[in-house]
């Protein structure tokens, strides 16, 4: 569900905050140690600014880990901080969507549109989204949430998926075009302060017009609490 009396926004092949889920696939730290096409510290911050996006925007989120007692480790701290009540789905397959519990709760949901993001790209996002196409749902890869043990394996799963009909997109993009429209002010502060945490000099450049320019006090540490 979407925020109380925010202004629906159009979809016309877009995704929006009514029409899609997101789900974040083996965040956890076995995992990330074997990435190395991307910066890791990126990968986290990256994961984190599309988990805050769905909370405040309030996307549907499933989140799932694999063997994670016996090899993966639990989820990262800093993705279940933002969904502290969600237990991930516990899976043994590398592929999600062999996992009857995974599907099941993707199609709770209701939502065709899927934002997916995980590690290792070549593996963990890219059969899900291959056999989840098939299935008739529309992917969004974001791929600066993904990562792998190279850069050709990276790269070689972004060919297969895009050939296979998926979308790549980033966590900015997908935070922005839910957004679409700086007069939603039901969303434009806890918007603009992911920005300003997440979005590098993105977020310093808000910073400074918001206080050089137009005169506003620094910025706090943010008070609010995301919408549950």
């Amino acid at each position: 569900m979407s925020n109380p009396g925010a202004t629906k926004r159009s979809e016309k092949g877009l995704l929006t905050p009514d029409n899609c889920v997101v789900t974040l696939i083996d965040l956890q730290p076995q995992m990330l140690f074997g990435v190395s096409n991307f910066d890791r510290q990126s990968v986290i911050n990256n994961n984190m600014l599309l988990a805050k996006a769905a909370r405040i925007f309030n996307v549907p989120m499933v989140l799932t880990t694999v063997e994670s007692k016996s090899f993966s480790g639990n989820m990262w701290p800093q993705i279940q901080a933002i969904y502290p009540d969600q237990v991930p789905i516990e899976r043994s397959s590398m592929n999600s969507w062999d996992d009857k519990n995974f599907v099941a709760a993707i199609e709770k949901t209701g939502k065709k549109k899927i934002v997916l993001a995980g590690l290792w790209t070549e593996t963990c996002v890219a059969l899900p989204t291959v056999q989840a196409i098939q299935d008739g749902y529309e992917i969004y890869v974001v791929e600066d949430c993904c990562g792998d043990v190279s850069q050709l394996a990276h790269d070689n799963a972004m060919k297969r998926v895009i050939q296979a009909g998926a979308k790549p997109v980033t966590a900015l993009s997908t935070l922005l075009e839910w957004q679409r429209d700086w007069a939603e002010k039901d969303t434009y502060d806890a918007v603009m302060d992911i920005v300003k945490t997440h979005c590098g000099a993105y977020g310093v450049g808000v910073e400074y017009a918001y206080t050089m320019v137009h005169g506003a006090p620094a910025s706090k540490p943010a008070s609010y609490m995301i919408p549950r």
